[in-house]
């Protein structure tokens, strides 16, 4: 058996049960590596990810916690159920949405915004494990599709931006650069470069080494943040009280409705866009999208933002991992993280910045996917793309471009290309800019 499975391809080796994987050494070894290469290619999100809802003003303490137990269990429902090798982690620009848009921008509380992910994660998975995902899959055009994670993108890298310090708001305009005799300036400054090197050369794990070195770096020189407590892993102890934390008191206005319609937008397109994207194996995807939205209903039960696919998952493919063994094993990777929160504290937003930034730049490569030949097709991705950090709002860049799309592809004699889905969305987000323009 063990023989036969060695010669396998990597397209047999998609095929296999976990069970015959077990039985085979190496390529359990192969699908074992993989998982921790895709565990350290992702960490960051241990950091990044509570630091990013603590501006919506929940405890970081607790969030690291929540990020943990939601991706330990992710891993899990993905390896077990779906057997493909994906990472499910809380993601980022949907944690960018929850805090930046629905709480700073549209005023929710972030139990209030707890409870728009539970409800879009649950209409979510309704799409999910229906017809539903067939019908949106080939309804909605690749190019709103791609537009949107570049929007998101782009978002990520002004958001990184000002974490660094390297922008912020402009008194004779809307941005201006800032000040290099800032310490924290200069220390993002040199974890952008060392991170952007790392990356450049493949070195396993480049996000996660970037933090570190610029966090020893912070240290030696005395940068860090202000007013930060280190977290334990003693503070599990009270991470009961996060649980559940939802608020249904709002959940008929105007701005919860409108939340959850965007986050579902969001969450159904980005994860069948970045999905179709990467998946080795492209006979897994259903399971692979219906353990997605699983997760992320538990996700707002354990206390963050919706977990999504980690597109960070190609690290461990480009091992040869292509079962979910390598899910388990980055779960198990993610569980024993939890020994070693208290050092998670030391580290600045200046050490975090630069990874935003690049994961940013990163997704902004969907545009290649654009035809910019036909107006009619990237005009309408370019303001979602454009919108987004404009204005702040991933709906509103969603709203425009989905509402542009059968308008131009009307006036330019392409009126057989829009399909009925596209109307129907359509239709849907004029009522969402209209119902923002009564707020």
């Amino acid at each position: 058996m063990s023989n036969k499975l060695n010669k396998t391809s990597k397209k047999e080796t998609a095929a296999l049960s976990l069970l015959d994987v077990l039985r085979d050494k190496e390529i359990f070894k192969t699908e074992v590596l993989g998982g921790i290469t895709g565990f350290f290619a992702i960490s960051y999100i241990l950091v990044v990810n509570p630091m990013i809802l603590a501006d919506a003003g929940m405890d970081v303490h607790q969030t690291v916690f929540a990020t943990i137990i939601s991706s330990v269990i992710g891993c899990f429902i993905m390896g077990f159920y779906a057997n493909s090798p994906v990472v499910i982690t809380p993601g980022m620009g949907v944690n960018a949405f929850f805090t930046y848009t629905m709480v700073l921008n549209m005023g929710l509380s972030y139990q209030e915004a707890l409870t728009v992910s539970l409800v879009s994660t649950i209409a979510f998975a309704l799409i999910a494990f229906s017809r539903f995902t067939d019908i949106l899959q080939g309804g909605i055009p690749d190019s709103l599709k791609s537009a949107i994670t570049a929007g998101i993108g782009l978002f990520l890298v002004e958001i990184g931006l000002q974490k660094a310090d390297l922008i912020q708001q402009g008194k004779n305009s809307l941005l201006t650069i800032g000040s290099f005799k800032n310490p924290s300036l200069l220390l993002a400054i040199f974890g952008l470069i060392l991170t952007i090197i790392l990356y450049i050369k493949n070195v396993k794990g480049n996000f996660f080494i970037g933090i570190v070195i610029t966090t020893i770096v912070g240290i030696v020189f005395h940068i860090h943040d202000s007013g930060v407590k280190t977290t334990h892993l003693i503070d599990i102890l009270q991470y009961h009280k996060s649980l559940f934390d939802f608020s249904f008191k709002n959940v008929w206005t105007t701005p919860f409705i409108m939340a959850s319609f965007s986050m579902t937008m969001i969450l159904v397109f980005e994860s069948m866009g970045l999905n179709a994207g990467i998946l080795p194996d492209m006979k897994k995807f259903k399971k692979t999208f219906r353990s997605v939205s699983i997760t992320g209903i538990i996700s707002s039960i354990l206390g963050t933002s919706p977990t999504v696919s980690a597109a960070e998952s190609v690290a461990g493919f480009q091992l040869g991992a292509r079962t979910g063994i390598m899910s388990i094993t980055a779960g198990i990777m993610f569980l024993l993280s939890t020994f070693f929160i208290s050092f998670l504290d030391l580290v600045p937003q200046a050490a975090i910045a630069p990874v935003i930034i690049i994961t940013g730049a990163l997704m902004l490569s969907n545009l290649k996917t654009i035809n910019m030949d036909d107006f009619a097709e990237w005009f309408p991705a370019f303001l979602i793309v454009v919108l987004i950090p404009l204005t702040g709002s991933i709906s509103i860049g969603l709203a425009f471009g989905f509402v542009a799309y059968p308008i131009v592809k009307i006036f330019n004699g392409q009126i057989k290309s829009i399909s009925t889905i596209n109307y129907i969305l359509s239709g849907l987000f004029l009522i969402n800019l209209i119902m923002t323009a009564m707020l």
